[in-house]
């Protein structure tokens, strides 16, 4: 079966959006992944279809409805995977999680709105809570979104090819290397020149491969220091 993500949103002219271009949107085509988006207002109880109130306590913003978010859920409780809720107080999402979630069947998003939803909804759904990182977007939609795009591209079929995934940033826990095409020596916009290192052209596979790995070393150690201190804590248990 193919993976299905099902996202619940206010807006859901607003998919597949970015997720029917390029990669994912040929892999969509293919049917290597399902979307189905549902519009939560669907499910509002009264005439002027409200899906928000005011906050118990007073405060800024408006929060959405438990019994509407509920039973938004409760017409897709039988579509497969975990139900996530995009917020800012969730577990960061990473590659891990990634690809976690693309070796299982798919994932129902709910995508919150305003100042965020009920508690007791999603307590009583027992909802995971992921964020894309220490930042507030206006909604989840674009969260949504990233999170998707990030599984599909782990789904057999959806790269052409598979070993470039092995040698992404994070997949061993390193920063991905330097990249370099044509032409070999280009001039920049100050007129300095420029010139793929040597190793690259060599034609000498093992070097290659032993400067990449070193590559990724520097420069996780320089700019994620707490990536590289697992990384090197990792390779001190398997006695590297």
């Amino acid at each position: 079966m193919s993976w299905r993500a099902t996202v619940l949103t206010l807006f859901p002219e607003m998919f597949p959006g970015p997720l029917g271009a390029s990669l994912p949107g040929k892999a969509l085509e293919k049917g290597v992944w399902l979307m189905e988006t549902l519009d939560i207002r669907e499910f509002a109880r009264n005439k002027h279809r409200s899906v928000d109130d005011t906050p118990f306590g007073g405060g800024a913003g408006m929060v959405m409805r438990p019994d509407v978010v509920d039973a938004a859920l409760g017409a897709v409780a039988d579509r497969p995977g975990p139900v996530i809720y995009l917020s800012p107080r969730g577990r960061k999402l990473d590659q891990a999680m990634a690809r976690d979630l693309a070796d299982g069947p798919g994932v129902t998003l709910l995508c919150g709105r305003y100042e965020g939803v009920d508690q007791r909804v999603i307590d009583s759904r027992r909802i995971v809570e992921v964020s894309l990182g220490d930042f507030v977007l206006s909604g989840g939609e674009p969260a949504a979104m990233a999170l998707i795009d990030a599984c599909v591209r782990l789904l057999p079929g959806a790269m052409g090819s598979e070993e470039s995934l092995d040698e992404e940033s994070f997949e061993r826990g390193l920063l991905e290397y330097p990249h370099y095409t044509r032409p070999q020596a280009w001039i920049d916009h100050e007129g300095v020149e420029r010139v793929v290192p040597e190793v690259l052209t060599s034609g000498h596979h093992e070097k290659v491969r032993q400067w990449r790995r070193a590559e990724a070393e520097r420069i996780t150690a320089e700019r994620r220091p707490d990536l590289w201190s697992a990384y090197v804590a990792a390779g001190e248990e398997d006695g590297n």
